[in-house]
């Protein structure tokens, strides 16, 4: 269980690593500062590029809903498939792969963390079923709560401290690891047949507004010294003009923030970066968006890049869903979840020629190059909105290369590229940067200690890339990045090498990473959920709680809340 990665570039942004030749040595699983060389199996990393593991902080991978999206799409898989080999199972793809396929293809790239945005708590055993089922990579998911009935009327009525502790059940309960917010309010909206149209929108029946949601629940998850801060997906996303929901959406916890520290992440942004007053006059947000985050220390973001493809859109955000299907007339599912939440999936296609996909993909790549500091812009296609997370090559060669945002602009529509802020940005990410945006950011985003870095003590998630940084200029061999993270030369995962030049070596287990918050009262909470039950579902109690045994491998972290 010894290993020594020798003479490799390392990139290491949390430890100020930067394009460093140096050795990496790794015992049982960690990162440790030396091994007995002549019993430790080595790796030749000369001339090639080693960060830390790739972090995904927002991929629809499991649950009810990607599953549902699986049965919609039979056409995804059939043209995309996984052959059995001696070492691997088979499985399908395209937009929506199957457990085994999600694993390879991150552990192929060098991914080896990747969290879940989105779990109806209702649905909670399903999606760590399929959790479990995925391999090789660490994994986790948010529950959605910032519809959920219980925390409206604790809002409503000015019980932060209750919320708190019924939070901290829920996700106790749930196995997850973080509080989702999706169009706060409207989904409960939705239930009805309507929507709220700004964040001081009253929400039907329960006399609250989404700023009212999102300060509360702000307010919450500072309470429970929870990990990462809210995740939130905003108000009227994917509606030209919403760009001003983004930014007071923003502007509305400045006040909570304490010692400079992020306490919201706006999740795929490039979907919330929308100017105009409809489809005719669409344009991109980005800048004022840009402006906003570089003037304020309190917001992380990622970027839900879209790549000009067909995919498969899927989200909580039951009325966008709903604007797609007629958009589109695609095949649509609506999916309500009792008290919870609700969901909508649509397939749709990104195409080159159309004025407004061509600028949402603009509008992502302006983002990341107009924010200037990448610890707050995150690396994403909110997978498969945007497109399937195997674009990511693609993503880090348009960032670190001008030419390559060139030569795609070039077949873009054209009324796209005259108005596109691109060909005015010089600005091309390095290697150290591409290790923030895709691992490092990400780990500090999500509070993830052991995770993100290379240091000692830290988990031995590596990733080793066939590029050499010293003698190869990324901005003009574009392809050969992209090349290179397409297959990794070794991807490491707990110590184990799992990809050697992109083939997998191992179907090893990952984690599944939870929280276990501490609360006071907790068993008062349990009684009232109880009593609720009997109320409000269609299920018992009893099995509702998602048990620690129901996991894999379960990794929880254990948290002290103020409450």
């Amino acid at each position: 269980m010894e290993l020594l990665i020798k003479n490799g570039l390392v990139y290491d942004p949390i430890n100020g690593v930067n394009e460093e030749k140096m050795d990496i040595a790794v015992k049982d699983g960690k990162i440790v500062e030396k091994v007995n060389e002549r019993r430790a199996k080595k790796i030749d990393a000369s001339g090639m590029i080693v960060m830390p593991g790739g972090i995904d902080i927002h991929s629809h991978i499991a649950g009810g809903k990607v599953n549902s999206g699986r049965l919609l799409r039979p056409e995804d898989h059939f043209k995309d498939f996984e052959r059995k080999t001696a070492v691997t199972r088979s499985g399908v793809g395209y937009s929506i792969p199957s457990t085994f396929t999600t694993g390879y293809r991150y552990a192929r790239m060098g991914w080896t963390t990747v969290m879940d945005p989105a779990m109806p708590p209702l649905e909670a055993k399903h999606t760590h079923e399929e959790l479990s089922d995925t391999p090789i990579i660490d994994k986790a998911s948010y529950p959605l709560l910032g519809d959920w009935w219980f925390v409206l009327e604790y809002l409503r009525d000015g019980k932060i401290e209750e919320c708190a502790r019924h939070v901290a059940w829920m996700i106790k309960a749930t196995k997850g690891y973080a509080i989702k917010l999706v169009n706060p309010g409207g989904l409960e909206a939705w239930g009805f047949g309507r929507n709220v149209k700004n964040i001081d929108d009253p929400v039907p029946y329960f006399g609250i507004t989404p700023r009212e949601i999102i300060r509360g629940l702000c307010r919450v998850n500072k309470l429970l010294n929870l990990p990462h801060t809210i995740h939130v997906h905003t108000n009227n996303l994917g509606k030209p003009g919403n760009y001003v929901t983004a930014l007071e959406t923003m502007k509305c916890v400045e006040d909570l923030a304490e010692d400079g520290k992020p306490v919201i992440h706006i999740t795929h942004c490039q979907f919330s970066a929308f100017k105009g007053d409809d489809w005719r006059t669409f344009e991109s947000g980005a800048e004022e968006i840009a402006n906003y985050v570089n003037a304020h220390s309190h917001v992380t973001m990622d970027m839900g890049q879209v790549i000009f493809t067909d995919t498969t859109t899927m989200t909580a955000d039951g009325p966008f869903q709903y604007i797609l299907y007629t958009l589109s007339g695609n095949k649509w599912v609506n999916h309500d979840v009792e008290t919870e939440t609700s969901a909508g999936i649509v397939p749709f296609h990104y195409r080159r020629r159309s004025y407004v996909h061509a600028t949402q993909w603009s509008i992502g790549l302006e983002l990341a190059l107009l924010i200037k500091d990448p610890w707050k812009i995150l690396m994403t296609t909110d997978h498969p909105n945007g497109g399937p997370f195997i674009a990511y090559p693609r993503i880090v060669a348009w960032l670190m290369s001008r030419k390559a945002r060139e030569a795609t602009l070039k077949k873009i529509n054209s009324k796209a590229r005259s108005r596109s802020l691109l060909p005015t940005i010089d600005r091309e990410l390095s290697f150290y940067e591409i290790a923030i945006v895709t691992r490092a950011g990400q780990a500090k985003a999500l509070g993830l200690k052991n995770k993100g870095h290379l240091g000692i003590g830290a988990d031995a998630d590596i990733a080793i890339y066939k590029f050499n940084s010293e003698t190869m200029d990324p901005s003009k061999k574009y392809k050969a990045v992209r090349r290179a993270f397409k297959r990794a030369a070794y991807t490491i995962k707990s110590g184990q090498v799992v990809v050697k030049d992109g083939e997998v070596l191992k179907h090893v287990d990952g984690a599944t990473m939870w929280l276990d918050v501490k609360t006071s009262e907790e068993a008062k909470i349990t009684e009232e959920m109880k009593r609720r039950f009997k109320d409000y579902w269609t299920v018992e109690f009893e099995n509702y709680p998602v048990s620690e045994d129901y996991l894999a491998i379960s990794q929880p972290t254990t948290v002290k809340a103020d409450v």
